[in-house]
C-alpha cells in the first residue's frame, strides 16, 4: 500500500508520520495496554492515528512486542490467520514477526498460518510506519481476522497479553459512506457502545468489529476500561461530506490489581 495509503518515499513518509504525531497532545499519564486505531489513507485518518500513538511515545524503549489485529478486507477467512513470512516491510524498513507469540496463537484451533489474507491487507500494513517511528526496537505479531466470535478473539489476545513490554493494537475504522451528519450520529452510538465494553458491534458500525468485540469482551473479563482519545470522519479531513468514513482512537487501561 506504499504510495497509495501512505507515502512511498521513506523521507516523505517519516515526515508525514512525525507531523501527525506532533499534532497530537503530549501524554504523560499511564500507558495504555491496548489501542484501537483507524487504518484509512493517512490524509483521511492520519491525525486520529497520530493521537492514538501519542499515548505510547514516552514508552518507546519499554514496549518491545506489538500484537496487531485487524479485519481481512479482501480474502474470506474463517477464524484468524498469522503469516508464514518472517517479517513485514515498509519504506522505513523491516519489522520481524514474533516467532514465540506466533507459535503460541497457532495452538488455538481457530488460528491458521496463511499469507493470503495478509498479502494485500491495508488494515495491518498502514500501522507499520507509525510503529516504526514510535518504537526503537520491536517484534510484531500480525493477525488477520475473519469470522470469529468475541470469546475466541479474546482468548487469543489473552494468550499474548503479556506485561508492560507488550502493546495490543486493534485496527478499525467506524461507519462507511454515510452522509456527514448521519455518520456522526451513528459513530456517536458506536463510540458509546465501545466505552461500555459492548461486544456486539456489527460491520456497519465498524469494519474491524471482530477485533473490537474481542477486545471489549476481554476488557470486561479483566476489569479494564476503554477511553476515547479522538474522533473525526473523512469529511473533517480530506473528503467529500456526502459519503464519509468515520475514525476513532481509543485506549484501554487496566485497573490496578
Amino acid at each position: 500500500m506504499a504510495g497509495l495509503f501512505y507515502p512511498g518515499d521513506a523521507a516523505e513518509l517519516r515526515d508525514a508520520v512525525s507531523e501527525y504525531l506532533s499534532q497530537a497532545p503530549t501524554v504523560a499519564g499511564p500507558v495504555p495496554k491496548a489501542l484501537i486505531v483507524p487504518h484509512a489513507g493517512y490524509i483521511y485518518s492520519g491525525p486520529i492515528a497520530g493521537a492514538a500513538y501519542s499515548q505510547v511515545v514516552h514508552r518507546r524503549k519499554q514496549i518491545r512486542r506489538i500484537v496487531l489485529i485487524g479485519p481481512s478486507h479482501r480474502v474470506y477467512l474463517r477464524g484468524m490467520a498469522v503469516p508464514s513470512a518472517e517479517g513485514f516491510q515498509s519504506p522505513l524498513g523491516m519489522v520481524p514477526v514474533d516467532r514465540e507469540l506466533k507459535a503460541r496463537v497457532l495452538e488455538h484451533e481457530q488460528v491458521v498460518e496463511s499469507d493470503a489474507p495478509h498479502a494485500n491487507e491495508h488494515s495491518l500494513e498502514v500501522q507499520l510506519p507509525f510503529l516504526q517511528a514510535v518504537f526503537d526496537d520491536f517484534t510484531l505479531l500480525p493477525v488477520a481476522l475473519g469470522s470469529a466470535s468475541p470469546p475466541a478473539v479474546a482468548a487469543v489476545l489473552a494468550d499474548v497479553w503479556g506485561d508492560e513490554e507488550t502493546l495490543v493494537l486493534v485496527s478499525s475504522d467506524l461507519s462507511h459512506y454515510l452522509p456527514y451528519d448521519e455518520a456522526r450520529a451513528v459513530d456517536d452510538e458506536t463510540i458509546t457502545a465501545i466505552l461500555r465494553n459492548d461486544a456486539t458491534l456489527t460491520g456497519e458500525q465498524a469494519c474491524g468489529c471482530i477485533g473490537i468485540n474481542g477486545l471489549t469482551f476481554l476488557a470486561r473479563q479483566r476489569s479494564a476500561r476503554i477511553e476515547e482519545i479522538a474522533r473525526c470522519n473523512s469529511g473533517d479531513t480530506a473528503g467529500d461530506r456526502k459519503r464519509v468514513v468515520g475514525y476513532g482512537a481509543f485506549a484501554l487501561h487496566e485497573f490496578a490489581r
